[in-house]
């Protein structure tokens, strides 16, 4: 009998919201992001479900994109960060990754690599996020020198990055569009260098920001970029459930505390059920009482501190639970974006820091 917190893995449902990332761009194409382990859902079965849906992937770093090639990945594979020193450049090409150009020196590595085989470079434009990318103003001279060399394809693509493409009332992602768009126009073959602008925010949310490559994320997982209700982001079907037992049963009297620091105490007399759950399961540790969970389907309050390995559940108003009884923390009934929501977090953290020791159980 091994310990029951798992994380479900829906595959039907990742390959649904594939699908809906295609629809909503039908002339683009679909770079699907599968960096952090497929945000924490394991990257090569992800891998081998969605690619015949979608023509490349994403991963942060030479290292996550290896683990693709020897688990039998063959689509194109690009490194959204780039390389990290220039021994990397020739084992890239060799494996045919795709890199991303985000600095000066990263374009001056390539440009003196010793390759057999010339590579597809992204080059990726700071718009106005300040994080990682050339300047607008150095779009021009930027692509002119790679493509004049013999180690980069023909096939360069320019990319940025929205900043606030989940607030949907925020003037950002408009002023973002035009720098990049004012940098692209300095290009003489400006009409046919293929683009790539959309997260998935950009792609649910901001049609007129799709180009000829979209880079959806979270939204393949199941989970909202946004903090409201969203048409198009409503249609997502939730990918991960992490899910455990009640592992035990006890009365608290009025007055007694539950958990470590005596955080909480019941109010009434209360029936509280342990659950094999906690943060050394990737269960956030800040989850304050109230937080939901679902045990036999219905929605109860987490109470007092989450320990490594368990949570406590006001279960008082449901009298029929028992020891082994079915405990949802969420996925399917239970959003990760409304738990996230509650422990001050944000969805992809919840999602990306779950453990190895949580098996992952997939179906589809």
């Amino acid at each position: 009998m091994s310990r029951p917190a798992k994380a479900y893995i829906d595959l039907l449902a990742l390959r649904h919201n594939c699908e809906l990332a295609n629809s909503l761009a039908p002339n683009s194409r679909t770079m699907a992001i599968i960096k952090a382990n497929a945000y924490g859902h394991g990257v090569l079965p992800v891998a081998r479900a969605l690619e015949p849906l979608v023509p490349a992937f994403g991963v942060t770093c030479l290292e996550e994109a290896i683990e693709l090639r020897e688990g039998g990945i063959t689509k194109p594979v690009c490194l959204l960060e780039g390389t990290f020193s220039d021994d990397e450049i020739p084992l890239a090409a060799e494996l045919g990754f795709w890199l991303s150009v985000v600095n000066k020196q990263q374009q001056q590595s390539i440009l003196r690599a010793s390759l057999k085989t010339p590579v597809t470079v992204w080059i990726c434009v700071d718009s106005g996020m300040h994080r990682l990318g050339i300047a607008v103003d150095d779009i021009e001279s930027t692509y002119r020198m790679l493509a004049a060399s013999r180690n980069v394809a023909s096939d360069i693509v320019i990319a940025t990055h929205f900043a606030c493409a989940d607030e949907l009332a925020s003037d950002l992602t408009y002023r973002q569009l035009q720098q990049f768009k004012a940098g692209v126009a300095s290009l003489a073959n400006a009409d046919t260098v293929p683009l790539s602008l959309d997260n998935s925010a950009g792609l649910l949310g901001w049609p007129e920001t799709h180009a000829d490559w979209n880079r959806p994320g979270i939204m393949l997982y199941g989970s909202s970029p946004f903090s409201v209700p969203h048409a198009e982001a409503d249609r997502l079907q939730p990918v991960m459930t992490l899910r455990s037992s009640v592992i035990a049963l006890r009365d608290v009297p009025v007055g007694d505390s539950v958990g470590y620091g005596a955080r909480w105490s019941a109010q009434r007399p209360s029936r509280i059920a342990t659950v094999a759950i906690g943060y050394g399961d990737g269960y956030p540790v800040h989850a304050p009482d109230g937080t939901p969970v679902l045990v036999n389907k219905q929605r109860c309050s987490m109470v007092g501190r989450v320990s490594m390995d368990m949570i406590t559940v006001d279960v008082t108003d449901l009298p029929t639970v028992a020891v082994g009884d079915e405990v949802i923390l969420w996925g399917k009934g239970l959003s990760v974006n409304e738990v996230a929501g509650c422990a001050g977090t944000i969805s992809y953290e919840l999602l990306t820091r779950m453990p190895r020791r949580v098996p992952r159980v997939y179906s589809g």
